[in-house]
This record gives structure tokens, C-alpha cells and sequence, in this order.
């Protein structure tokens, strides 16, 4: 309710719920940029590596890659939250910190999307620059790195971006585990002052301002593309 004590902060205004927990407010949406940053990153390396062997012909490879692929999205991403942050401290007899539970459950559930992704973008580079690679006698590595690759990677841009926002979007699940993200955050101020109407439309706003900026990104280098 006070800022401090000199000045009274009247919190049952947006205004006033602002001036008195920007602090709160930033560091819970900083702890969601992390996350969102962090296990994208992580996803990226995985889909990146998955994707790739899995555009080939090799049956097993494609069809492990495809049994990860579909048990990860056909897991519901709390019930993959919960198995992660109650379940593996079951077995293991030790607790996990909630950010890792958290960032590790991100990194599995975006790294099955981006391993669709990945594989696609491949499949989208025209047949003919594999078999023109294949006459000049090139090795799948060299063919992957030097010519696959490079034209696949501008084909799946904006789907990347796309799919951190969705990242983004995901991390207010860990709130039920009690990571200080900025859904969190907004719990907590909502349980001192009892504001939730106001409180959600800033959170929401904040994050809003970050997804359409995001979603733009995508759209202008779609275009670009093309």
C-alpha cells in the first residue's frame, strides 16, 4: 500500500499498482524472458539435431525420432510440468529446483515442435539441389552444411519465432510450482491487495506488448522471405 514512508500509493488503481510493484513486476517478467530464453535455446540444439537425422531415410532413426516427437506433444505440458518437478524427485530421493523443473520441461515439450520444424524446413529445400549435390559428389555432411542448411534455416525463421512465443506463453504454467515468474508475481501481489482485475491487465498487457512485437518480427521476415 505505501511506496515508501513518505508518500501513500493508492494500489486500487493501475497507476498506483504500478508505482508501488514495478519493482515485483520486472523481476518476475525477467525470470519469464529467462525461461523462455533459456529453454528455446536448449529445444533449439535438440530439434536443430533431431530434425536433421530424421530427414534422412534410416527407418529406426526416423521412427525413434517419431516416437519422441509424438509422445512429448501427446503429454499435456502440466501434466509433463508435474512428472518433472514431483514425480523424478520420487525416484531420485532428491527435490528439484523449480527453475530447472520448469526450463527442463519447456526445453522437451518445445524441442518435439521445433524437431517438426526442423524437418520440414529440410523436406521445403527443392529435390534438385540434392541431386545436384549428389552428382558433384558432395558428403551429407558438406551437402547439410553448405547447402541444405542455409536455405532451410530462412524457410523456418519465422516458424522459430512463432514458437518461442508459444514458449513464451507456456511459461505462466509454472506458476503451479511455484517459479517467481511474472504470473507468479502477480499472485502474489494479488494475495497482499486483493486486485486481481487490475493486476491481470497489467500482466497481461505486458506480455501482450512483448508477443506482438514478437509476432511482427515474424510477419516482416516472412515477407522479406518471399
Amino acid at each position: 500500500m505505501y511506496k515508501n514512508n513518505l508518500f501513500a500509493v493508492d494500489e486500487t488503481t493501475i497507476p498506483g499498482l504500478i508505482a508501488a510493484n514495478y519493482d515485483r513486476l520486472l523481476a518476475g517478467f525477467l525470470t519469464t524472458i529467462e525461461l523462455a530464453l533459456v529453454s528455446f535455446l536448449f529445444a533449439l540444439a535438440i530439434g536443430a539435431v533431431l530434425g536433421t537425422i530424421s530427414s534422412g531415410n534410416n527407418k529406426i532413426i526416423n521412427a525413434v525420432v517419431s516416437a519422441y516427437v509424438g509422445l512429448i506433444r501427446g503429454v499435456p505440458l502440466m501434466v509433463l510440468v508435474f512428472f518433472i518437478y514431483y514425480g523424478i524427485p520420487g525416484v531420485i530421493g532428491e527435490p528439484l529446483d523449480d527453475f530447472f523443473a520448469g526450463c527442463l520441461a519447456l526445453t522437451l515439450n518445445c524441442s518435439a515442435y521445433l524437431t517438426v520444424i526442423v524437418r520440414s524446413g529440410i523436406h521445403a529445400v527443392p529435390k534438385t539441389q540434392l541431386e545436384a549435390s549428389h552428382a558433384l559428389g558432395l558428403s551429407y555432411t558438406s551437402l547439410m552444411w553448405r547447402i541444405i542448411l542455409p536455405q532451410a534455416v530462412k524457410i523456418m525463421m519465422p516458424n522459430f519465432i512463432n514458437q518461442f512465443v508459444i514458449s513464451l506463453k507456456d511459461t505462466t504454467i509454472l506458476s503451479i510450482i511455484g517459479v517467481l515468474d511474472l504470473m507468479q508475481v502477480g499472485k502474489i501481489i494479488i494475495a497482499r491487495n486483493m486486485q486481481s482485475f487490475n493486476v491481470y491487465i497489467i500482466i497481461g498487457i505486458m506480455y501482450l506488448v512483448v508477443i506482438l512485437a514478437l509476432t511482427k518480427l515474424a510477419s516482416l521476415l516472412q515477407k522479406r522471405l518471399k
